[in-house]
């Protein structure tokens, strides 16, 4: 996917759509559960929203197929 088309969405909304705090949204990207995280400059980060998204999905899956992802 063309990088210039991707929607970088903040941490406000990636805390209110996962429903996780910002120390275990830190925590599941330090093991690799989350989508990592990007350096928008000082202390701005952002997520593509599609990696997000699709971190979700995966999780939904997960729920109803009854194992962990």
């Amino acid at each position: 996917m063309d990088t210039k088309s991707r929607r970088i969405i903040r941490k406000p909304e990636i805390t209110e759509r996962s429903a996780l705090s910002s120390v275990t949204i830190w925590r599941l990207e330090k093991t690799g559960q989350f989508p990592k995280r990007i350096q928008l400059g000082g202390n701005s980060v952002g997520w593509f929203a599609d990696e997000f998204d699709e971190w979700l999905e995966q999780k939904s899956r997960a729920r109803f197929a009854g194992v962990s992802p």
